[in-house]
């Protein structure tokens, strides 16, 4: 396993991060332990959650996520050898029963929900603590057509000082952005450095084959500003792995059992998907594989974040990470880009 500076810090993350928001919904706790224990085995030191997962969120589900991984550390005793990122959720998207529904990124919704995280995840501190999306109406989720909406939301200064407060209290060490603009990712880091507030070291925004947009305008900030993507969809909800080829829909598979998952289903993406898998296999090579090899690859990425509902599907996803793809593949893979450029934002 390779391992990569994440922002300006001195901590050092797992070129792959296990993604936990199938746990508590399509696994359960003692399928999440596997898969924490074989993530381990492998070298990753790297776990991403949220307290909204698992996904898709449900009032009856809610939190559920937080809490096996907090079993998982009471259990192994080994909290200090992983790097822990959560997140803090936003306002909108049918979770009305997390504080109210009235959900800010103030002092007060950021203090509950860090102190609320923190008991479930039965840890002292949260190693990376990130905005799950804006506050403020912008595009993300794969919005297009910008539409300017002059609204009342949380001063990032607000957001910043309070992160600030949690971060001198010994709550969290570090701050990244998830679902952030170029602007606001800008912002954030104009603010600290001007006010001597935390600074941001990643921003945690889709990207794979099907949807790309990162490399427009964030790419740029990633590198200069040492604020690395921690790439999320790697395999576009497993659309590149080739197995929903012609429609086809396995049972107990993620699009299988949750219609509102339609990102990544349209034609122009199951068109680009089919040449990607035709691709991969034409070259020997696993297509979720090279899905996910093309994506850790990247100079701008800092970990790529995978999901797995079984130990399976774990086991290929972390094998990706050993795995160069050639120059020859590579130029095909341009190819198909070239002639489908991100046909699932």
């Amino acid at each position: 396993m390779h391992y990569r500076q994440l922002g300006r810090t001195d901590i050092k993350v797992s070129a792959i991060c296990l993604g936990s928001m199938t746990w508590g919904e399509q696994n359960d706790a003692r399928d999440a332990f596997a898969q924490l224990d074989r993530a381990k085995a492998y070298g990753v030191n790297f776990i991403d959650t949220a307290e909204m997962y698992p996904v898709p969120p449900r009032a009856e589900t809610y939190s559920k996520t937080e809490q096996i991984i907090g079993d998982y550390f009471r259990q192994r005793g080994d909290r200090a050898d992983w790097v822990l990122a959560s997140k803090i959720a936003g306002p909108g998207n049918g979770i009305g029963y997390i504080r109210d529904g009235q959900l800010k990124h103030n002092r007060a919704h950021i203090s509950a929900a860090v102190d609320a995280s923190l008991k479930r995840l039965q840890t002292d501190w949260i190693d990376l603590y990130q905005l799950h999306w804006p506050e403020r109406p912008t595009n993300y989720f794969g919005q297009l057509g910008y539409q300017h909406q002059d609204s009342d939301f949380t001063p990032l200064e607000e957001t910043l000082q309070a992160l600030d407060e949690q971060v001198k209290a010994g709550k969290i060490r570090q701050i990244g952005l998830s679902n952030e603009t170029p602007w606001g990712t800008m912002r954030f880091l104009q603010l600290a450095e001007q006010r001597g507030w935390p600074r941001c070291v990643s921003i945690q925004n889709p990207y794979n084959l099907l949807n790309r947009s990162f490399e427009v305008g964030l790419a740029e900030i990633a590198m200069r500003e040492q604020c690395g993507l921690l790439a999320y969809s790697p395999l576009a909800f497993g659309m590149l792995s080739g197995k929903y080829a012609d429609g086809a829909r396995p049972a107990g598979a993620r699009l299988s059992l949750y219609s509102r998952f339609s990102r990544y289903t349209n034609p122009q993406a199951e068109a680009a998907c089919a040449r990607y898998v035709a691709l991969g296999r034409e070259h020997g090579i696993d297509p979720a594989q090279m899905a996910l090899a093309f994506v850790t690859a990247q100079s701008f990425v800092t970990s790529n974040i995978i999901g797995a509902t079984s130990l399976e599907q774990l086991n290929s996803n972390l094998a990706s990470s050993e795995l160069q793809l050639s120059n020859e593949l590579l130029a095909g893979i341009e190819a198909i880009h070239r002639a489908q450029p991100n046909p699932a934002p």
